[in-house]
C-alpha cells in the first residue's frame, strides 16, 4: 500500500511534460497482436500499461523494454485465451478481443475489470462484432468468440471510444470494407489509426463520426510514438491553477484539449499556446457557472474531478454534471471531508467555493478521483494523506516526481 504525503500551500511553477497518453498507447499495445513484423511503441511507465505488456507475454508475443521503448514480436502468439487475472484488473484488457479475433478467428475472455466509476458494458463491442460475422456466447463466467471475419455497416447506438477502436482493430484484417457510424471522435482514435495506417491498413475518417475500413492481407512492422496524454497535461495545470502557479506543459497540444483550457480560461486562468500549453493561474480561481461531461469533442469525463476540485476554492458557486459515468462523484464526500461545500442531486453537483480546504485522510478510490484529491492536497493547508495511491499509478507516471519538480511539498510512502 502506497500513499501521498502532501504539505498544501507551495506554488508550482515552471516546466514538465505529459508523456505518452495511457488511452493512447493501450490499444496500440493490443494492435501489435496484428503485425507479422517486430513493431517498436515508446511507452509511459504505467502500472496498465506494464500489466498489458504481461498480458501479451502471456499471449506469446516476445516483448522486451528497454527504457522508454518496447520492442514487441507477435509473430509467435498461439494463445487466444485471455488470462483471467490480468483482464480483471484493467478495462482496457477488452482491447484485446478484436486483435485476437482478427489473428485467430476465435477469443475467450472474462469480463473486464478497472476502476468503479460506474456501468461500462461491452455491448457495444459484442454486437459490432456479430455484425462482422462473430458469434457469442457466454459459459462459466466466460465468454467465447468466433467467426470469420466479414466486412459490414456498424452503427454504435453511443459513440464508444472502446467499441470504436476495438471494432477498427478487427476490421483491419476482415475481407471487404467495414464502416462504422456514429464512431467516438477522440484524438487517440486518430492516433491508432495513424499505428495501424503505418503498419498497412486501409482507414479513412478516423477522429469522425463515420470511420471506413478496407480489410487488408497482413500488417507489417515499424516504429512508433504515441500522442502527448491529454489528460495528464490537463491535470498538471490544474495543479497549477489550484496552486496559485505557472505552469508550462511542454509537450501539451493545445488542439486536444480546447474545451479543458475554455475552463480554465473562465475561472481566470491565463492560457498561452506556442511550444505546448502554459497556465498562468490568478490569486483566487473564479467560479465556472456549468461543466458537462460528454464525448468528445466535449468536456471529458476524465478531467471532470480535477476541474471539480479547483471550483471547491474558486470564488462563487457552480454545477458539474456528469453524463458519461453514473457512479463518478464518491470522491466528493472525500473533499467534503476537507471543507468543501458540495451537495450532489442525481447526475449534477453543485459547488460553492470556500476560502480555503484543510488537510485530512483522504483514499482515492478510481484513477482521476486520485488525482483530484492530490490536487486537493496542494492546496490544503496543512497535511493531507492521500491513500489509494495505486490506483493513480495507473494514470499517472510517478506523479509525486513530476510535482515536486514544480515545487510541491509531496512524498510517497509505502507500507
Amino acid at each position: 500500500m502506497a500513499r501521498f504525503c502532501i504539505t498544501g500551500g507551495k506554488r508550482l511553477c515552471g516546466q514538465t511534460q505529459a508523456g505518452a497518453a495511457k488511452n493512447a498507447a493501450l490499444p496500440i499495445l493490443a494492435a501489435c497482436m496484428l503485425a507479422t513484423q517486430p513493431v517498436r511503441v515508446r511507452l509511459p511507465d504505467l502500472s496498465d500499461v506494464r500489466n498489458m505488456l504481461k498480458i501479451l507475454r502471456l499471449l506469446g508475443c516476445g516483448v522486451s523494454v528497454q527504457g522508454d521503448w518496447a520492442d514487441i514480436d507477435a509473430q509467435s502468439a498461439c494463445c487466444w485465451r485471455m488470462p483471467a487475472d490480468l483482464s480483471g484488473k484493467m478495462r482496457s484488457s477488452i482491447f484485446m478481443l478484436g486483435p485476437i479475433l482478427a489473428r485467430f478467428g476465435k477469443a475467450e475472455f472474462t469480463y473486464p475489470g478497472g476502476c468503479e466509476i460506474g456501468l461500462r458494458p461491452i455491448d457495444l463491442h459484442l454486437s459490432g462484432l456479430r455484425a462482422l460475422g462473430v458469434t457469442v456466447r457466454e459459459t462459466g463466467g466466460r465468454i467465447l468468440c468466433a467467426g470469420s471475419l466479414h466486412g459490414a455497416r456498424v452503427h454504435l447506438d453511443y459513440p464508444s471510444v472502446g467499441a470504436t477502436e476495438n471494432l477498427l482493430m478487427a476490421a483491419v484484417l476482415a475481407q471487404g470494407e467495414t464502416v462504422i457510424d456514429n464512431a467516438a471522435m477522440e484524438p487517440e482514435i486518430e492516433d491508432l489509426a495513424a499505428f495501424l495506417q503505418m503498419l498497412g491498413a486501409k482507414i479513412q475518417g478516423a477522429g469522425t463520426a463515420r470511420v471506413t475500413i478496407q480489410g487488408v492481407e497482413t500488417l507489417g512492422g515499424g516504429s512508433y510514438e504515441p500522442m502527448p496524454d491529454r489528460i495528464v497535461a490537463g491535470t498538471l495545470l490544474a495543479a497549477a491553477a489550484i496552486t496559485g502557479g505557472d505552469v508550462l506543459v511542454r509537450d501539451a497540444r493545445a488542439q486536444d484539449m480546447a474545451a479543458v483550457l475554455s475552463k480554465f480560461e473562465q475561472m481566470g486562468c491565463t492560457v498561452e499556446i506556442g511550444q505546448g500549453v502554459r497556465l498562468i493561474a490568478p490569486r483566487r480561481l473564479q467560479a465556472f457557472r456549468t461543466l458537462d461531461t460528454r464525448p468528445y469533442p466535449g468536456f471529458p469525463t476524465d478531467m471532470q474531478a480535477q476541474l471539480l476540485t479547483l471550483a471547491c476554492v474558486a470564488e462563487g458557486a457552480g454545477a458539474v454534471t456528469e453524463n458519461v459515468f453514473e457512479n463518478r462523484f464518491g470522491y466528493t464526500a472525500e473533499l467534503s471531508g476537507m471543507g468543501a461545500d458540495i451537495q450532489i442531486h442525481g447526475r449534477t453537483a453543485f459547488v460553492r467555493g470556500v476560502a480555503h480546504l484543510t488537510g485530512a485522510r483522504v483514499y482515492a478510490r478510481d484513477l482521476r478521483a486520485g488525482a483530484a484529491l492530490t490536487l486537493a492536497g496542494l492546496c490544503a493547508r496543512g497535511e493531507t494523506i492521500v491513500e489509494g495511491v495505486s490506483f493513480i499509478d495507473r494514470g499517472y507516471a510517478a506523479l509525486e516526481t513530476t510535482l515536486a519538480a514544480l515545487g510541491a511539498c509531496i512524498r510517497r510512502e509505502t507500507d
